[in-house]
């Protein structure tokens, strides 16, 4: 009987199956919310100045919001956390894979070979040696990898697609995607500056562009400011950086595999075992999908409003990712590194733009 009666007890006081599904969506739901919420703000801003993109606002009102004291600081820590937290990972995944429906491989081809050279230099110098300075400088956990690859691939999609391969810790991925943007706002309003001083031309300095601001939008941003013909030559260029995302998340994925293989190895033969090690697949589906969306592309099927409705929704999601990812940046710690992030920042951008100038002049 008593034994009867303590099964009967465990019973009556575990929860029972209804009780556990309905927690799941609706505490994503708020933070959802509030994300939309951004994005409208965002859509709205950019409306009203073209000239900033809407991504960039979208970031930083991430950031305000999770720094405005009283109730907002308060709900983006707390019940707002999953859902930001979901929109800066999943919605991210969603809009890279939407991202691959720029890209055709013809308009890239159409740029000559020596354009391609150009852009593969630009970024191989770009990504290791941001991420060998940033090592140097002891830079915390990821962020030396995750702001390389925002410099020298696509700004703050490039660091959310790595970071979900690479699982960096979320801080590292909020200072990474402040900082990149930070610069590519920068760029907008300096590089006009510089087209003349430079002696560029306007479709030298649309390439000169494309290979060296960050963010699409920053791009178009900065690029509009010479004409259409610069602007069409600029987004050819970046998109053609935008394709070196998925070897660059594959080959990110594959040190990530093969490390924990080697401590898989290491806990074996001491005994530990390696049964609850999740290994990352070779390539991450959303990489296919981006490569599946560029081939979809290439192949012309596609009818130019179908492109253009796929567009506005992958903004959108990329923004309701950018906002969650600015909610987790915490200015307090990052003034702790401020110095050396920010130094590495300017490193890498005078060194993309150098680099990206000198192959412009060479290559056309």
């Amino acid at each position: 009987m008593a034994l009867l009666g303590e099964r009967t007890g465990r019973s009556l006081n575990r929860p029972g199956p209804s009780a556990a599904p309905p927690r799941r969506t609706p505490r994503k739901l708020p933070g959802l919310a509030l994300a939309a919420a951004g994005v409208a703000v965002a859509w709205a801003v950019h409306h009203l100045v073209p000239g900033v993109p809407m991504l960039t606002v979208a970031v930083v009102l991430g950031i305000a919001a999770a720094h405005v004291p009283g109730a907002a600081h308060a709900f983006v820590r707390g019940p707002g956390k999953a859902g930001l937290t979901f929109a800066g990972k999943r919605l991210m995944r969603v809009g890279v894979v939407l991202l691959g429906l720029k890209l055709s491989l013809d308009d890239v081809l159409g740029l000559g070979w020596a354009s391609v050279g150009m852009v593969l230099c630009v970024v191989a110098v770009t990504f290791l040696g941001t991420w060998w300075l940033g090592r140097r400088m002891g830079l915390r956990g990821d962020q030396p990898l995750l702001i390389a690859t925002g410099y020298s691939i696509c700004g703050a999609s490039a660091i959310g697609a790595v970071s979900e391969v690479s699982e960096s810790d979320e801080r590292d991925t909020a200072t990474s995607v402040a900082l990149v943007t930070l610069c590519g706002t920068l760029a907008i309003a300096v590089l006009p500056l510089l087209q003349h001083p430079l002696g560029l031309s306007d479709a030298e300095f649309g390439r000169w562009v494309g290979a060296s601001v960050h963010d699409v939008g920053q791009v178009v941003a900065t690029a509009q400011t010479a004409g259409a013909g610069a602007l069409g030559d600029a987004v050819l260029v970046k998109l053609m950086r935008v394709a070196l995302l998925a070897p660059l998340v594959a080959a990110v994925a594959l040190s990530v595999r093969a490390r924990r293989q080697g401590r898989g190895s290491a806990e074996g033969a001491a005994g530990a075992g390696t049964a609850g090690t999740r290994r990352p697949p070779l390539v991450p589906l959303f990489v296919v999908g981006f490569l599946a969306m560029v081939a979809l592309r290439t192949t012309g099927w596609l009818p130019g409003g179908a492109i253009d409705a796929a567009g506005t929704v992958q903004e959108l999601l990329l923004a309701a990712a950018l906002f969650g990812l600015g909610s987790a940046v915490d200015l307090p710690s990052l003034t702790r590194t401020g110095g050396r992030v920010a130094a590495l920042g300017l490193v890498s951008w005078g060194v993309i733009a150098g680099i990206s100038y000198v192959g412009v002049v060479l290559t056309y």
